[in-house]
């Protein structure tokens, strides 16, 4: 009854988790939107700054009620992991702006196999033949509703691999730093916050002047577009802290299989509130494919041999769970 009893409990837990990042994710998207395409706000770093500095004070506050446990991260690796997420907000900036649409989409679908090559080469894992079918069904589903003209230039490129990479390592990093160092989510948030938080305020104005050559002191903040941005701000708590839950239960590669739930949401929210324009039969039939590329790799990646392990390569400086068997990567985390 115990088994089953912590399975249930599992069960529950991760399908809180992926509730818990897909609206507030899903939320996020369509407020920036609106704050950005209506209010004319386009200075995505500076924005993001606040939304770390706004998920800082929230790690505050949960370190005096007891919730973050005092913990240690070496300088080295606190650096590597915030220069690779800088590097990726300011990288899927610069891509986007530099890079056709079509472009955008599909470099953003690259992330995971090139999430899938992280994990083959730095913790052994090993993807069954249908879990690999599962992940190329989900990326043809999302790339029929999303991919539509290509255009490629050589500094549009790079931009992508750089945002790519980054991002992909970021996310990661996020797996391996919790399981390096035992830490929870909110304890590993409370030590990546601030430092993302301080150098994207700083940098983001400068970082947006070069972007669309318009200085964030200067725009016209009324009341409406204020709210916006401190609502943007609010739901980016919920985004950082879900990201942080979600990869830590699971893994970069299912956090990114699973995440295009959030493009395929996003588009029929689009359409609902944006317009019906874009809305046809060969945008429903790529959203389709994408689902059921995304219930087939649930399937195909927890079934015993779906995705293993063989020989886990980050040491521990403190004690936790045995992980030296093969098994499953999908490992039930405290959260």
């Amino acid at each position: 009854m115990s088994s089953v009893s912590k399975a249930d409990r599992k069960t529950a837990l991760d399908v809180a988790s992926w509730s818990f990042n897909i609206v507030t994710s899903v939320g996020i998207i369509m407020v920036n939107k609106a704050l950005m395409a209506t209010y004319g706000f386009s200075f995505a770093t500076t924005l993001t700054g606040l939304h770390f500095a706004t998920t800082t004070l929230l790690t505050v506050l949960l370190r005096w009620l007891g919730y973050i446990q005092n913990s240690h991260i070496p300088l080295p690796d606190l650096l590597k992991f915030v220069l690779f997420a800088n590097f990726s907000i300011v990288g899927m900036n610069v891509s986007l702006m530099w890079n056709s649409v079509g472009f955008y989409q599909i470099a953003k679908l690259s992330m995971i196999p090139v999430s899938c090559f992280l994990e083959v080469v730095f913790d052994k894992v090993r993807y069954s033949r249908d879990t690999k079918l599962s992940i190329l069904l989900v990326l043809l589903g999302v790339a029929v509703c999303t991919v539509t003209d290509v255009s490629v230039n050589v500094k549009g490129f790079l931009a992508a691999v750089i945002a790519v990479w980054s991002t992909a390592l970021q996310q990661y990093y996020v797996h391996f730093l919790q399981r390096k160092h035992s830490l929870g989510s909110f304890d590993l948030l409370g030590h990546t916050a601030p430092v993302q938080a301080a150098s994207l305020v700083l940098a983001g104005p400068f970082v947006d002047y070069w972007l669309t050559e318009k200085k964030v002191y200067a725009y016209n903040y009324t009341t409406v577009s204020t709210f916006f941005i401190i609502l943007s701000c609010t739901i980016a708590v919920g985004t950082n802290l879900s990201q942080f839950i979600c990869i830590g239960r699971f893994t970069a590669v299912s956090f990114q299989v699973l995440g295009h739930m959030k493009t395929i949401l996003v588009l029929i929210l689009g359409f609902l509130f944006f317009g019906k324009e874009g809305l046809n039969l060969h945008v429903i039939l790529g959203m389709v494919i994408a689902v059921a590329g995304m219930i087939w790799y649930g399937n195909a990646s927890s079934k015993p041999g779906g995705k293993e392990r063989w020989i886990y390569s980050a040491p521990s400086d403190k004690s936790q769970k045995p992980d030296n068997l093969l098994g499953s990567t999908e490992t039930d985390e405290k959260v």
